[in-house]
């Protein structure tokens, strides 16, 4: 009878030991995966770092919350270096090595034309962050924007021009999915708000000198400059007009003068003036927006720009859609993203049957001095719009 108090010990330890590892299997089920191809390098890193960032935080905030349906929410990224076969590849991985089941798009449209062809293809519900008109012509089942449509991206630029009654437009564009819907958006509503189009131009990416496209636009006269591209060829532009001394009374470019670096890179005077379309400032004043710009500004030193607040609303929105569905499971999402209507730091979700967001609209700022300001619309506006350009 000796050993009596050893095999009395294991009765009791062996069921304790089962029950403990029950209870730890049962408090941590599997993650939810989100995947996402991130430019974290190359030509568009600027706006992917700032799209992953974002995305990392709100990660960062369901998880402090209480995570999704009872699971841990993790990011899978890897960098796409802004190339489109990279970020074929890496949702290629996300889906079949990584077991990824929800995704985010990669910055831009002509990587996302891309990469939203092998969710399409895996069945997998992917946020688009971009926002080509193209990229729902196609009958996919699995895309969702979030964005404005980019024929509609420079819509308040258009009005802007006829409230101060304004008659002509040049434009240019580089020559990629992004910039030409853009331009094409403003060549088709132009006559609706009065304007002729004067002037028609476009830049291949990489561009370093656009001095011959600056010169054969200025002697159109335009009262209205719409330039759509990056951020990059933004500062190029902007070098050659103040150069060439190109002065409409309305300069316009897409994306790249709502970051700090277009200022910081070109100099503040020859930015001064300048205004540029976003999808989101935390001045709209829209619900959320200012405690994740504070919060967000107090974990990376900077406010976020729209790209970021854009990556925090893509998660936003997959949460919505798998709380509303009661699961992770493809076809339930995709239910719920294509008829919820839905308000996240960004604004409205609502899409059409293409998977194309209806619900959304960008607002202007301006570089005036050293720093960005909402100038449009007029209602929202923290400071008054610089008018005309300062040539």
């Amino acid at each position: 009878m000796k050993n009596l108090p050893r095999t009395l010990a294991r009765c009791f330890i062996a069921p304790l030991l089962l029950a403990t590892a029950f209870a730890v299997g049962a408090a941590a089920p599997p993650p939810i995966k989100i995947g996402v191809s991130i430019s974290e390098t190359g030509a568009l890193a600027e706006f992917g770092q700032a799209q992953l960032s974002g995305l990392k935080f709100w990660v960062q905030d369901i998880n402090s919350r209480g995570a999704l349906l009872g699971r841990h929410v993790e990011l899978v990224h890897y960098d796409d270096q802004s190339r489109v076969n990279r970020a074929v590849s890496i949702y290629e991985r996300l889906i079949r090595q990584d077991g990824v089941r929800l995704l985010v798009s990669p910055y831009s449209s002509t990587l996302t034309m891309a990469a939203s062809e092998v969710a399409e293809r895996r069945g997998v519900p992917m946020i688009s962050v971009a926002s080509a008109p193209e990229l729902w012509h196609r009958g996919f089942k699995n895309l969702f924007g979030m964005y404005a449509p980019a024929d509609h991206n420079m819509d308040p630029v258009l009005s802007l021009a006829e409230e101060k009654g304004l008659s002509t437009v040049a434009v240019a564009n580089q020559q990629t999915e992004f910039p030409a819907a853009v331009v094409a958006g403003v060549k088709r509503q132009a006559s609706k708000h009065g304007l002729k189009v004067v002037f028609s131009g476009s830049y291949p990416a990489g561009v370093r000198d656009v001095t011959k496209l600056v010169r054969d636009m200025k002697t159109t006269n335009p009262d209205v400059v719409i330039v759509a591209g990056y951020l990059e060829d933004g500062i190029v532009f902007m070098r050659a007009a103040r150069a060439e001394g190109l002065a409409p009374k309305l300069m316009a470019l897409s994306g790249g003068p709502a970051l700090r670096e277009f200022g910081d890179e070109l100099g503040y005077a020859r930015s001064n003036g300048v205004i540029s379309t976003v999808q989101w400032m935390r001045d709209v004043r829209l619900p959320m927006s200012f405690d994740f710009a504070f919060r967000y500004r107090r974990q990376f030193g900077a406010y976020p720009s729209y790209d970021a607040a854009g990556g925090y609303a893509a998660g936003q929105v997959l949460e919505a859609a798998v709380r509303l569905a009661g699961s992770t499971n493809g076809q339930a999402v995709r239910q719920q993203l294509s008829s919820m209507k839905f308000r996240s730091i960004l604004g409205h979700y609502r899409v059409d049957e293409s998977g194309m967001q209806r619900g959304k609209t960008t607002y202007l700022v301006q570089w005036q001095d050293s720093h960005i300001s909402l100038v449009y619309p007029t209602d929202l506006a923290r400071w008054p719009l610089l008018f005309p350009f300062p040539g």
